[in-house]
């Protein structure tokens, strides 16, 4: 059977993520059809009211409505925001045993319903859970796609931005690995309009940025509970790329089947994105030391997915 097309988005999870996500995808204009799925039917329909008092000033007509996984029979795509939360002081990969059992449960109803669409996996910790979601699924690889280094790569390039006094949008550069403690700034191909930035940067304050970029979360869960408007634009930001079939390089989580020396774990890397998913893995010119570095995330990952796949 043929994948689903259209642009209708189902959200499961109406959290502080998904319901900014909602939010986001309202404002730009993405899709024309959202539905929200959530165990606590009264906030989601909520969120509904909430989002459809402002569709009269978004930039096209637009459906929003609750529903159930049954939505999903003709959904193109389908995004997971829903899970146990990260609390202060918990790593991401704390959570896994609760959220790999979770998602076993949700992954299943969706695909009962005759879904034959996408998935974007944003829970967390979003690789291990976009494996999971690979394997409950049994969808092809390039149909799951995880929000991976997304973020990452967004503080990483606003940080450069401000470093240099240059709009972030015209920065270039990953953060790759694990979205997580293992990550790492692909420092060899930073560049702003094609000039290298590392040389620019001591070795000591390229440290700086890259731990600023690692522990923006842990500050800003800190601070005020849980992060959500960065990530929900990120989110935005590979649904725009997937319905309007862009083709464009973002740094999602994907599965690597030989990349970089890599296989069979979802990590956050740069990959073309279009109407169908993941159409490739980019493979960067990783250095010495990042090869190093790179290597040790996909260890970090595979030592937690053992624990649930031989």
């Amino acid at each position: 059977m043929s994948m689903t097309l259209g642009n209708k988005v189902v959200l499961v999870g109406t959290g502080a993520v998904g319901s900014s996500y909602a939010y986001a995808l309202m404002n730009q204009g993405v899709s024309d059809e959202i539905v929200l799925v959530d165990l606590n039917e009264n906030k989601a329909k909520g969120d509904v009211m909430d989002l459809d008092h402002g569709i009269v000033y978004a930039p096209n007509a637009m459906n929003i409505k609750f529903g159930s996984y049954e939505e999903c029979k003709d959904a193109a795509l389908v995004v997971i925001c829903a899970g146990a939360a990260q609390k202060p002081g918990e790593t991401r990969l704390d959570l896994v045993s609760k959220n790999v059992n979770i998602f076993d449960s949700i992954v299943k109803q969706i695909m009962s319903s005759g879904f034959n669409g996408i998935f974007l996996v944003a829970t967390n910790p979003v690789d291990i859970l976009a494996y999971a979601t690979w394997k409950f699924s049994g969808l092809p690889k390039e149909r799951v796609i995880g929000s991976g280094t997304i973020l990452d790569s967004a503080r990483f390039r606003y940080l450069l931005g401000e470093e240099f006094d240059t709009a972030p949008s015209s920065v270039h550069g990953y953060i790759i690995g694990e979205h997580g403690d293992s990550q790492l700034p692909v420092w060899s191909s930073a560049n702003i309009s094609g000039t290298p930035v590392a040389p620019k940067l001591s070795e000591e304050r390229k440290g700086e940025i890259a731990v600023q970029v690692r522990d923006a979360a842990y500050k800003i869960i800190e601070s005020k509970g849980a992060t959500y408007y960065g990530i929900a634009m990120g989110l935005a930001r590979i649904t725009r790329a997937i319905l309007r079939n862009e083709n464009v390089v973002l740094p999602v989580g994907a599965l690597l089947e030989g990349e970089n020396g890599h296989s069979d774990v979802f990590i956050g890397i740069p990959s073309v994105i279009n109407r169908k998913g993941i159409k490739k893995v980019v493979e960067l010119e990783l250095t010495g030391d990042e090869k190093a570095k790179f290597a040790n995330s996909v260890n970090t990952l595979k030592d937690i997915q053992s624990q649930f796949w031989a």
